[in-house]
């Protein structure tokens, strides 16, 4: 990380160290609680149901301080995890120091780690959210020599009285500004959060649903994008961001809800995830020409093969598979295609061969700009805010890994390669994806040795999620609930607050 990077990164122990988060060590971080009065330090750890857990502490001392960031602290494992008996319950978590940031929200200056588990021989615990997707990338590095990295895109919606000034207009507010789209500030204000507590952001914006909800009450659609980091990063800072999100909102009286589903008949919201594949610093999708390579294309290949059963991973509410239906922008058909929304597996537009733009718009640039990194990646649009993040994004990278292993993955790249409208391709018996939970995991149990394979999901932990999506009984829920809008909006409510 250079100087100027360093000036720049929000993050204040960054600045305040003056070195990247991937070099804090235990002394740095009790020099900058010393040095900035702080008096709470948060231990952060990811149960679970995929939420961001708490445990306070008050610094007693240097001594204590030491301690703690030494050895950690006990918690109730089967509180947390439900494939835990409660008769050998007791774990470890253990802040990891990279993740250290000063909380934004605490009325007592704070600092908060996030932590990994281990078991009571202090192993890594195996169904831990940061050990599998930990040891789903280390299986990928291991077999290609690769590392991957990754980015969300964040859709939520807002939800507040009706404003009837500057009113708005359903499904049509894409990356419009204030004031005729609602809660800038919000999104805005969390966006500076997030990047204070590590998340690398590229963007937000409005998203084209807005929701006029009986005339007395409105939804409005945001998005925030991030910047590809290590998969693991990702998936952290993709939880931290929820987190924000949901504080920022509460402190000015409203809701943000990440479900799938409002209202039926409107936009959903999705959480696409783009990935990369890296080594040495150079982007291994791309040819000389910046066109996808067969790398790249293996990689898509084994996203399609696993895509029915990702969806047990990021599509874990029945609301889920009221977003996943035909003639919207979100995927039923597994398939892949180029700068087209409406595949599975989109390749988004990568700047290959338009480096001229920047000197046409400003005549009188002269410098170019030079950057060995392609910005080229997939993009996996079926899951949602529900996802599980961590098992999601270890989903995905297995698929990557399974894509670049299997000889037939080149073939079904090609096979499963779609232009135009997926809807207008129906003649071409495209496989689809799941249309509930249920399906989902009966999917995730036919392909469960892909993910087991290495130790990667431990058993236990596929049974359990096989057996909770399989209790939903949602088999053919849009066709029971069809005209019934009680029921629809019951359903809704129930899963508001999911993910």
């Amino acid at each position: 990380m250079s100087s100027e990077q360093i000036a720049l990164n929000p993050n204040k122990l960054v600045s305040f160290l003056n070195k990247p988060a991937a070099d804090f060590t235990r002394r740095d971080i009790i020099n900058f609680i010393e040095k900035n009065d702080i008096r709470i330090l948060n231990f952060r750890y990811v149960g679970g149901d995929g939420k961001l857990k708490l445990l306070n502490f008050i610094i007693n001392d240097k001594k204590h301080l030491e301690k703690i960031l030494s050895v950690g602290e006990r918690v109730d494992g089967s509180s947390l995890f439900s494939y835990i008996e409660p008769s050998s319950s007791d774990l470890y978590v253990v802040p990891r120091y990279r993740t250290a940031f000063a909380n934004p929200f605490s009325d007592v200056p704070a600092v908060d780690i996030l932590c990994s588990y281990y078991d009571k021989a202090g192993e890594p615990l195996d169904i831990a959210p940061e050990n599998i997707i930990r040891k789903a990338h280390a299986e990928l590095k291991k077999s290609t020599g690769m590392e991957l990295e990754a980015l969300g895109e964040l859709e939520f919606y807002i939800s507040s009285e009706l404003d009837k000034i500057y009113t708005i207009v359903p499904q049509k507010e894409y990356h419009e500004s204030h004031p005729f789209a609602k809660w800038q500030l919000v999104r805005v204000e969390a966006m500076k959060l997030i990047s204070e507590m590590g998340g690398r952001i590229e963007y937000g914006h409005s998203e084209v649903g807005n929701i006029d909800a009986n005339g007395d009450w409105e939804y409005v659609q945001h998005e925030i994008e991030f910047l590809p980091v290590s998969v693991e990063n990702a998936a952290d800072q993709l939880v931290i961001a929820k987190w924000a999100l949901r504080e920022v909102a509460y402190k000015y009286g409203l809701e943000v809800s990440f479900s799938p589903k409002i209202i039926v008949g409107h936009a959903g919201s999705g959480l696409h995830i783009h990935s990369r594949l890296v080594k040495d610093g150079k982007n291994m999708m791309v040819d000389d020409r910046g066109e996808i390579n067969d790398t790249a294309k293996k990689m898509i290949g084994g996203l399609l093969e696993l895509a029915p059963s990702i969806t047990a991973f990021g599509n874990v509410v029945p609301t889920s598979f009221l977003r996943l239906v035909p003639h919207q922008e979100a995927p039923t058909s597994i398939c892949w295609g180029n700068s087209n929304r409406s595949v599975l597996v989109r390749v988004p537009l990568g700047w290959n061969g338009v480096n001229n733009m920047i000197f046409d718009a400003n005549p009188k640039e002269k410098e170019i700009f030079k950057d060995s990194m392609s910005r080229q990646t997939v993009e996996l649009r079926s899951a949602d805010g529900s996802a599980n993040v961590h098992q999601l994004l270890a989903g995905i990278t297995v698929a990557i890994r399974v894509g670049l292993e299997s000889p037939t993955s080149l073939e079904k790249a090609q096979k499963l390669y779609v232009s135009g409208d997926v809807a207008k391709k129906s003649r071409m018996n495209l496989p689809q994806l799941p249309t509930s939970c249920y399906e989902a995991g009966e999917q995730l149990f036919k392909d469960r040795s892909y993910y087991e394979k290495y130790g990667v999901f431990p058993p236990a932990m596929i049974d359990g999620i096989v057996s909770h999506l399989k209790k939903y009984d949602d088999k053919n829920l849009s066709e029971k609930l069809f005209g019934d809008g009680n029921a629809l909006m019951k359903l809704v409510k129930k899963y508001l607050h999911c993910g």
